[in-house]
């Protein structure tokens, strides 16, 4: 069984990921966040960096998938489903432009085509973690 959680950022979904794949005894693949370069610049000038942290998010993600696709019992922190919305968002905030969206979206279409090679498509369930907005808010600010 492939797992997915999904989720506003800081609602714990990194958290609930380890759980989850302690108690099935399975792989945690997660988000890859500490390790980006392409974030802090982002964070600095959006608009800039909007398009190329979508990219890295998308190439960390597919190989990802392709790894917990690939075996059973994987728990993924994050979806590939997810990183397009992000980049919807992105386009709609005026930090990726109309001709970027359509290059990564038809990026995301050949690798999702990719996958067709695997045992399976797709996850067999997405859990969706929800939290108040303080809470959340809260955890944002410690990190």
């Amino acid at each position: 069984m492939v797992i997915i959680t999904a989720g506003m950022i800081g609602v714990g979904k990194t958290t609930l990921t380890g759980k989850i794949a302690e108690h099935l005894g399975s792989k945690a693949f997660f988000e890859p966040v500490g390790d980006n370069p392409v974030l802090p610049l982002y964070y600095s000038n959006p608009k800039q960096y909007g398009f190329l942290l979508q990219i890295y998010f998308l190439n960390k993600r597919f190989s990802m998938i392709k790894q917990a696709l690939s075996d059973d019992n994987n728990v993924l922190d994050r979806s590939i489903y997810e990183d397009a919305l992000f980049t919807r968002e992105n386009n709609a905030q005026g930090n990726i432009t109309d001709t970027e969206l359509s290059v990564y979206l038809k990026l995301l279409d050949n690798m999702m085509a990719e996958l067709n090679e695997l045992p399976k498509k797709a996850p067999d369930l997405l859990v969706y973690a929800d939290s108040d907005f303080e809470t959340i808010k809260h955890r944002i600010k410690k990190r």
